[in-house]
This record gives structure tokens, C-alpha cells and sequence, in this order.
């Protein structure tokens, strides 16, 4: 398993080459984005995560700046073809700036690692970047302040498959409100991107029965799904060339 150490040198390494985007309007401030929500962060803002990562760390578009140690941006291969979605950073993310880095964390590469995924494979973000106080559920408004910041994300990453772990994040980014026991293993088309919601590792924390029907045993089938499509699309792209 990747050290932390391991998983900073790929996050600051690897380096993005995002889509292109739109001219922006030339009256577009992109230094007042992290003053308030109701500044659009428009596409094609930011080239990289380092330089999304300044304005998250000096953001105030909703409270969550005012308690943050550190903005959580994201570690693993910006241009990946999964990107995992979790919820917020907790305290061990708040402290280092990197997610999924405690016992969910370390429970989501075990989960990775099972089907051969590896830092190469993945980047890994949340719905937030700052701490929610208390690791409580994220607010709507917290997550819709935070959303433009992510949908760069996905811009600049380019995914072939977005994970949703948790319902904040499938309700997050696609704003489906169903629990995610009801719809996790199912294949969502969004903005022509496949999605899978699936539990969050926390939640598998609570629940450590590996018997059939049960949250394990029903990770392990979508993240076996996950990596059959994996292979099916990149078979495609490389029939195709």
C-alpha cells in the first residue's frame, strides 16, 4: 500500500492536461471566487489541483473555512480514469490536507487493491474540502458552495468512472436524494460519464459482516462491477485506435 509520503510525490508529480475550455468573460475575477458563493467558478478556471488548491485554502464561500486546517483537495493520478467522490475530510485529512488517509481510508485502497486498482487508477476527492465541524453531514449549501471546485475536478481529471461513496456525494453532484442503499451498484449516466454510488468505507467500518447480502459482501460485488467496466472501456478505446 502507498505511504502517505507515496501518495504526495504522485498527487504534486503527475502533472493535468485538462480539457479546454471556453474563453472566460473578460470581466471575470478568478482571485474572487473564494470570497463568496455566489461568485461562479467558471470552466476551464484552473489548469491544475495545486492551483485550484491556493484558492480552496484561503476559501469563505460557505462557514467550513473558518474551522479548516487544511483545504483536502485530493491525492492519487489527476488524470485517472476512476475519480472516487467521498463526503468531507475528517480530523486525520483536516491535519494533513489529503483524503481518505485514516481507518476508512486505508479500508478504501484494501477495497482498491482487491481488484488490482492502484494509485495510477484512481484520484481521490470529496464533496467538500473542508471539514465539516464533528464530521457531521455536509449541509446543502455547504455542498453547493463547494460544488464548482469539484466539477473542475472532474473537467481537469476526466474520468472515465466517477465513484459516489456515500449519499452526500451522490446527492452532491447528480442530486439524487434516494439512499444509498437503494442505489448503490447501479450504473448512472450523468453529463454522458458513468457513475456507480457505492457505501463509504465508514459505513463498512460499522457494519463488518462479510456474510452475503450484507454492506462487505455487496462491495464486493460493485467494485468487482467497477473493474469489469474498467477493462470493457479501455478494451473499446484501444480496439478503437
Amino acid at each position: 500500500m502507498a505511504t502517505e509520503d507515496d501518495q504526495m510525490d504522485l498527487f504534486s508529480a503527475i502533472a493535468v492536461n485538462p480539457k479546454p475550455a471556453a474563453a472566460p468573460d473578460p470581466n471575470f475575477d478568478p482571485e474572487l471566487i473564494p470570497t463568496s458563493a455566489k461568485v461562479p467558478v467558471l470552466p476551464g478556471t484552473y489548469g491544475s489541483m495545486e492551483e485550484m488548491s491556493l484558492h480552496c485554502n484561503r476559501c469563505h464561500r460557505c462557514d467550513l473555512g473558518a474551522t479548516r486546517t487544511y483545504a483536502v483537495v485530493g491525492r492519487g493520478n489527476p488524470q485517472a480514469p476512476i475519480l472516487i467522490v467521498g463526503e468531507g475530510p475528517g480530523q486525520n485529512e483536516d491535519e494533513t490536507g489529503l483524503p481518505f488517509v485514516g481507518k476508512a481510508g486505508q479500508l478504501l485502497d484494501k477495497i482498491l487493491e482487491s481488484v488490482k486498482l492502484t494509485e495510477a487508477d484512481v484520484f481521490i476527492c470529496n464533496i467538500v474540502k473542508c471539514r465539516p465541524p464533528g464530521n457531521r453531514t455536509p449541509t446543502q449549501d455547504e455542498m453547493d458552495a463547494c460544488r464548482p471546485y469539484l466539477l473542475e475536478q472532474i473537467r481537469m481529471v476526466d474520468p472515465q468512472i466517477i465513484l459516489l461513496s456515500g449519499a452526500s456525494a451522490v446527492r452532491g453532484l447528480i442530486g439524487d436524494k434516494r439512499g444509498i442503499t437503494k442505489i448503490r451498484g447501479e450504473w448512472i449516466e450523468w453529463e454522458g460519464r458513468l457513475c456507480m454510488p457505492v457505501f463509504h468505507p465508514a459505513y463498512l467500518l460499522r457494519n463488518p459482516s462479510r456474510e452475503k447480502g450484507s454492506p462487505k459482501w455487496l462491495m464486493w460485488q460493485d467494485i468487482q462491477a467497477v473493474r469489469t467496466k474498467l477493462d470493457q472501456l479501455q478494451q473499446a478505446s484501444a480496439d478503437a485506435d
